[in-house]
């Protein structure tokens, strides 16, 4: 079977459909990036550190959970309907921490709610983008609608500051959660004018059994690895940063910190973006995934720089960070989706963000048990060990198929 849209038929890339994708991913974003203070949240409610990890690590579980049928109704139903129901997931996930006064089970399920409803947004922008582009320009598609995640990843984090930046009263975060449901309005009007996927999506059965012979026929092999460390890497700017930032007393009397480190973050994976967008694809997505997980453990080794007295050096970890968030994500989804043929493009999607998922529940819980029995800096150390085995690894898997790619080429000069 085949999936046919405008881009993919006609060989356009930006037209009003990824226009409106890219507007609503922005508001989508913001609203998501916002939830970046819930960490805030749950020790207004009288958390701890540890208890901070689980909950954040535990309201993915879920997502994970479900992926299998994410995946599967994506490649069934369609994208853009899957992205209406997780606009709509959220915005009820957002809402319903108004009904919270005390550090409750129910923390649980608001957290849960929030993360599955990003999980249908993400798969499903994600699939439309990838069946969307033409197929030699997919990366740079999948690339390019990162920056509209990275426009919203600098403006929500910055609302939360101004929302947050007096006393933290329970009034303050209700408005922070009514504006993280209330602002899915807009997105979700814009994807009125995305056009559907055209034809011949995928009508067979909708069941683990399906997903998991799905996954086993087009498994995309060691750049899973990758992958979940990168998801492990992003506990940090979503989970533990604002943590970190009022345990270590970081303090910026011009800006919030947190709002600085999003900035610098969020400019430099655009400028990434913007002008190295078709790198990848011209001399090799794997050389800039590989120069992606330098750039991200040097980004993590950073943070030991940073300390009260020497608090505007948060730039450098976000600066670096940012850039390996702007070489690696569309990089790594790019390698991961290409075993997967279009008809099961959203299982492949799915599975994806699976792997992300998995490395943010299995980190977020050990990364919050390493900072509160060591401390901050043997996090950052951990986390950039992973990202360098990660790539190491996948270096030297790949190895011989760029040995054979090149043998190939010199083969066809001759």
């Amino acid at each position: 079977m085949t999936v046919s849209s405008p881009g993919s038929q006609h060989g356009s890339l930006y037209d009003r459909s990824f226009c409106c994708a890219f507007l609503s991913q922005i508001g989508f974003v913001l609203a998501n990036t916002l939830m970046a203070h819930y960490s805030r949240w749950i020790g207004f409610l009288g958390a701890d550190l540890q208890q901070t990890g689980l909950i954040m690590g535990a309201g993915a579980i879920i997502s994970v959970f479900s992926r299998p049928w994410i995946g599967q109704w994506i490649d069934r139903f369609g994208p853009r309907n899957m992205w209406f129901v997780g606009y709509a997931i959220f915005a009820a996930g957002s809402l319903s921490n108004l009904l919270l006064s005390e550090l409750t089970w129910l923390i649980y399920a608001c957290r849960s709610m929030i993360v599955l409803g990003a999980a249908f947004v993400f798969s499903s922008s994600l699939t439309y983008i990838s069946h969307h582009s033409p197929p030699h320009r997919r990366t740079e598609a999948i690339g390019t609608l990162g920056i509209a995640g990275f426009i919203g990843m600098a403006l929500g984090p910055f609302l939360g500051d101004l929302l947050l930046s007096g006393e933290r009263a329970f009034s303050a975060f209700s408005t922070m959660f009514m504006l993280g449901g209330g602002i899915l309005i807009i997105p979700a009007l814009l994807l009125f004018f995305v056009t559907p996927l055209g034809d011949a999506l995928q009508r067979s059965s909708v069941s683990p059994t399906q997903f998991l012979r799905t996954v086993i026929r087009f498994w995309p092999g060691m750049i899973v690895l990758v992958l979940a460390a990168f998801g492990l890497c992003m506990n940090i700017p979503f989970v533990f940063l604002a943590r970190f930032v009022d345990d270590a007393a970081i303090s910026l009397q011009s800006i919030p910190a947190v709002t600085l480190f999003f900035l610098c973050y969020s400019a430099t994976g655009i400028t990434i973006r913007i002008t190295a967008r078709k790198v990848p694809d011209r001399f090799g997505r794997r050389k800039v995934l590989l120069l992606g997980t330098l750039v991200m453990s040097t980004g993590m080794l950073l943070f030991q720089i940073v300390t009260p007295e020497n608090s505007w050096a948060l730039v450098f970890p976000a600066i670096f960070c940012g850039g390996g968030h702007g070489l690696m994500f569309h990089t790594c989804t790019s390698l991961f989706l290409e075993p997967f043929p279009p008809e099961s493009r959203g299982a492949g999607s799915a599975l994806s963000l699976m792997v992300l998922d998995l490395g943010m529940i299995a980190g977020a819980p050990v990364l919050g048990e390493l900072a509160a029995r060591y401390d901050y800096p043997t996090m950052f150390s951990a986390l950039a060990a992973v990202v360098l085995f990660a790539g190491t690894c996948y270096m030297l898997v790949t190895i011989p198929i760029w040995k054979a790619r090149r043998r190939t080429t010199d083969t066809d000069q001759g």
